[in-house]
């Protein structure tokens, strides 16, 4: 099974404000061992709000191209971290960015990069979309596509999708199943616009799971009944 499977900033902080969290890397690379483990080949996409946010920058007068070129930029340092500690647990990786950094991270290339794919190989997909005004959920999106994944999971903070922030509102509703027509009409904050539209359009499973509840990323991608499931 082929898995994108997208991880929040906010995970790879481990709640803190800005910046990595060893003890939350480490779990993040458990649970892509544990996914290997069960035959599952595991492609990731990251973002880099811990480190800078485009439209926060924006608001410091910085140009929005700029600003988003700024985010872009720092998701490769999330992407080399994540490769450096799952080296250290004897996993490869391999990074490859929307844009090529001389010898740091290649450009990707489907073709390329599926031909020299292997089973104990973990790829790690930086710099976003390539282009400023898309988010990581888009790229998420666009990157499973790609590659022909048979589900995304977006692995967050929470352990799905609910009918307002569950943080914010404790009569929030858990809603374990829905339709991307669904998460518009009733205008579910699961990704933006353009990912839901992307998605649907050519007919994605996402599946939204908590990064921090012990064994949920797998029990998702195993079929069992965790988070909330996406579908057209």
């Amino acid at each position: 099974m082929r898995v994108l499977l997208k991880i929040s900033w906010e995970a790879l902080a481990g709640g803190h404000e800005a910046g990595l969290d060893y003890e939350m890397l480490d779990q993040v690379t458990d649970i892509i061992k544990e996914l290997m483990i069960h035959n599952t080949e595991v492609w990731v996409v990251v973002g880099a709000g811990n480190f800078i946010r485009g439209a926060e920058i924006e608001q410091l007068s910085i140009d929005r191209c700029n600003a988003d070129n700024m985010w872009m930029l720092a998701i490769n340092i999330n992407a080399i971290a994540l490769s450096d500690v799952l080296k250290k647990k004897h996993i490869e990786s391999r990074i490859v960015n929307s844009f090529a950094i001389d010898g740091v991270v290649e450009r990707f290339n489907k073709q390329k990069v599926i031909q020299d794919f292997s089973e104990q190989k973990v790829v790690i997909f930086g710099g976003w979309t390539g282009n400023p005004y898309f988010t990581t959920d888009t790229a998420g999106v666009l990157r499973a596509l790609e590659i022909e994944a048979d589900l995304m999971i977006k692995a967050t903070k929470v352990d799905g999708v609910y009918d307002k922030d569950p943080v914010k509102n404790p009569d929030a509703v858990f809603i374990p199943s829905a339709t991307y027509d669904q998460v518009i009409t009733q205008n579910l904050r699961v990704m933006d616009g353009t990912s839901i539209a992307l998605a649907k359009e050519n007919n994605l499973t996402l599946k939204v799971v908590s990064l921090f509840e012990e064994g949920a990323v797998l029990r998702a991608v195993s079929g069992q009944e965790e988070g909330t499931t996406i579908h057209a």
